[in-house]
């Protein structure tokens, strides 16, 4: 048989995916809240593509203190790195909106455009992953950096310092889970 080929659908996914076949149960109130929510992460993703273009080439938002301004405005003005990746191992990496390392001081940025409640702990682990892949080689080490985190939501950031011993104790559980994960994959 000779199959329609659909070149333009290669690599797009539809609303109602197969793949994603829990919308067979919703009702219209549930589809309604999924189809809003599938529209908040694009736009999600394309500001954070804006932003990573903005803070490159150094172009400040301009006239408010709304959160992308502010997000785009402070990376900007602390020299920081847009989407870099993290990496420990191929069961534990992920990339960071905005970050910045210098002289003892790690700065984490992290841009919430959604209405979802944000969490600290992800840029904490963010942190972890920073000085797991840094430490020997550059000898980066919780006990000797101070590490300011900030989350940009809702015209509101919030921002806290981490502990040392926080972070060495996310670091700890990272490599921990890592060797189950590996054992898992010697299982498989």
């Amino acid at each position: 048989m000779n199959f329609n080929r659909h070149s333009e659908l290669e690599g797009k996914h539809a609303f109602l995916s197969p793949s994603k076949m829990s919308w067979l149960r919703y009702n219209k109130d549930d589809l309604r809240s999924a189809y809003f929510n599938a529209l908040a992460a694009a736009r999600g993703t394309k500001l954070h593509s804006m932003a990573k273009d903005l803070i490159t080439e150094g172009i400040k938002v301009r006239g408010n203190k709304q959160t992308f301004a502010a997000y785009v405005n402070d990376a900007i003005g602390y020299g920081m790195t847009p989407e870099q990746p993290l990496y420990f191992s191929q069961n534990c990496f992920g990339t960071t909106d905005a970050i910045h390392y210098k002289d003892g001081l790690l700065r984490i940025h992290d841009l919430k455009t959604g209405a979802g409640q944000a969490h600290m702990e992800q840029l904490e682990i963010y942190a972890a992953l920073f000085m797991l892949e840094y430490e020997r080689a550059l000898s980066i080490r919780p006990d000797t950096t101070k590490t300011i985190l900030r989350i940009y939501q809702n015209d509101d950031v919030i921002e806290e310092e981490i502990e040392p011993e926080k972070i060495k104790a996310i670091m700890d559980i990272i490599r921990e889970r890592d060797e189950w994960v590996d054992e898992l994959r010697m299982e498989s």
